[in-house]
């Protein structure tokens, strides 16, 4: 499968391929000694689980008695459950002019609310065309009035500032 990470642990005969000659033994029920790899591969058929290096840097290596297939199960489990409760951030782009129409303006700022109360950042740019560009107190104005309007729920990142031609301004969530 494309993207899959292959898993690096090494369980049971593959711990016989690491250089040491003696490994460190751990249980559930705490730490049992340091012994060689035959004596602990035994301990662990004995007590029907496998063997699973935990830490192949430590000196000697540490291995854990355990089930590998729960400890896999377990593992997969906490990493799905990370992933479900991880956020992604999007920036939404929202476009005005700074002669703007009062019906337009409401529904821009709707729109903008909309998207801060979703989680998304949102960036609101001012394009200047023609002469409209030797006002630019009329964008800064349009751009105060909608951040003093949204206070309630959305905190300005970005102060208002002159890119090129247009003016813009980060809002997010506060």
């Amino acid at each position: 499968m494309p993207g899959r990470v292959f898993d690096k642990t090494r369980v049971n005969n593959q711990i016989r391929l690491i250089k040491a000659k003696e490994i460190r033994v751990v249980a559930d029920e705490g730490q049992i000694g340091i012994m060689d790899i035959e004596s602990a591969l035994k301990m662990a058929a004995e007590r029907d689980l496998d063997l699973v290096e935990i830490s192949p840097e430590a000196e000697p290596p540490v291995c854990k008695i355990m089930d590998y297939r729960k400890f896999k199960f377990e593992q997969g489990k906490k990493e799905r459950k990370a992933k479900k409760q991880q956020t992604t951030l999007t920036l939404k782009e929202i476009r005005m002019r700074p002669s703007i129409d009062t019906h337009d303006y409401e529904f821009k700022k709707r729109n903008v609310k909309k998207f801060i109360e979703h989680g998304d950042k949102v960036k609101v740019t001012i394009r200047f065309r023609g002469r409209e560009f030797s006002r630019q107190d009329l964008g800064t104005n349009v751009l105060n009035r909608l951040a003093l309007e949204l206070a309630d729920i959305a905190k300005v990142e970005s102060q208002p500032k002159m890119d090129g031609r247009q003016m813009v301004m980060i809002l997010r969530a506060s």
